[in-house]
């Protein structure tokens, strides 16, 4: 099979890694042509993780029409803000056969569509029994590594599912298949606000008592949501939402959890950015689902105070205060 990578971050650089190891015939690509070198002649992508050593037999390239002709998968691993432009610059090379797998995660800002919202409405009526979308809990540089990890497929076409399961499933790297579509995307994109959340808790001092209630609760509202936008709420039970939302709450590779912690230590948001170098999806998932809320009329409380802590420059503490002293209630979604 011949497969193409968009996106030379480090999650497309691990999916390549997996599909390369299986096997297949994999390129990625970048803008970047000393990127690709890296890639191509010492087999690292010195960017990111110039310490981890590629398959000798992946493969970079900076010419997007030469690596999509005869593709028969294309991931596309690009931060979700940037999909949308990219489908609409370059979806018409894509090959008529070719299945799609999205991998990124995050709410698009400004239009409010999921990941598998924006492809749907962007790509052609002849691509969508193609689509799939890949998540879960999954830090790239394990999944280089050969670190057993576990994620899901989720299609709403049952033999497109199982054929991209089949493509990426080997030895450490397994994959269940799931026809829930929303919910995946939901529990994908929001977990990262509540990471934020965990980040700013953990950068504040507090202990794990605080943390297993911001996964807890945050859970809640992610499932709120979900269930809103017609998702099966045992979804957020699994991989793609309990799975994932544990991850990245707890997990030190976290980005948007790293953001969250420097945010609770003190720093604002733009001396946090500035000190991370790949993008934190949280950040602009945050403003785009705080307003899907709105819009939808969800009740997210640990969403509205993130916002407010990045949008509004609300005080840690503040925020904390303002959680802890809500209206007592039944525990429930």
């Amino acid at each position: 099979m011949k497969a193409a990578v968009l996106g030379s971050g480090t999650f497309g650089t691990a999916l390549a890694t997996v599909l390369a190891n299986k096997g297949h015939d994999t390129t990625i690509w970048t803008r970047h042509a000393d990127q690709a070198e890296g890639i191509n002649e010492r087999h690292r992508n010195e960017k990111y993780m110039p310490d981890l050593l590629l398959p000798a037999k992946l493969q970079a390239d900076t010419e997007l029409d030469r690596l999509l002709s005869g593709s028969d998968m294309i991931v596309c691993a690009v931060p979700a803000q940037h999909i949308g432009k990219t489908l609409r610059d370059y979806a018409h090379l894509f090959p008529a056969n070719a299945i799609i797998v999205g991998a990124a995660k995050g709410i698009e800002e400004g239009t409010l569509r999921l990941v598998n919202e924006i492809f749907e409405e962007e790509l052609p009526d002849s691509l969508q029994n193609r689509l799939s979308y890949l998540s879960g809990p999954s830090f790239a540089r394990e999944i280089i590594e050969r670190i057993p990890t576990v994620v899901c497929i989720a299609s709403r076409n049952h033999d497109t599912a199982q054929w991209v399961q089949q493509s990426f499933s080997n030895s450490f790297f397994r994959t269940y298949w799931t026809a829930d579509v929303t919910g995946v995307e939901v529990g994908g994109a929001l977990k990262n606000v509540i990471a934020i959340a965990a980040g700013v808790a953990a950068g504040l001092g507090f202990g794990l008592n605080t943390r297993a209630a911001l996964i807890t609760r945050g859970l809640a509202e992610i499932t709120r949501l979900g269930v809103r936008k017609g998702a099966d709420p045992i979804t957020f039970l699994g991989l793609a939402g309990m799975g994932d939302l544990v991850l990245t709450c707890t997990g030190e590779a976290s980005r948007n959890r790293t953001v969250g912690m420097k945010l609770g230590q003190g720093k604002s948001l733009e001396q946090a950015l500035a000190e991370m170098n790949q993008v934190v999806e949280g950040v602009f998932t945050c403003d785009a689902a705080w307003q899907l809320s709105q819009k939808m009329n969800v009740e997210m409380a640990i969403t509205e105070q993130v916002y407010k802590l990045l949008y509004e420059n609300k005080d840690p503490m503040h925020v904390t205060r303002d959680l802890m002293n809500r209206d007592l209630k039944q525990e429930g979604i």
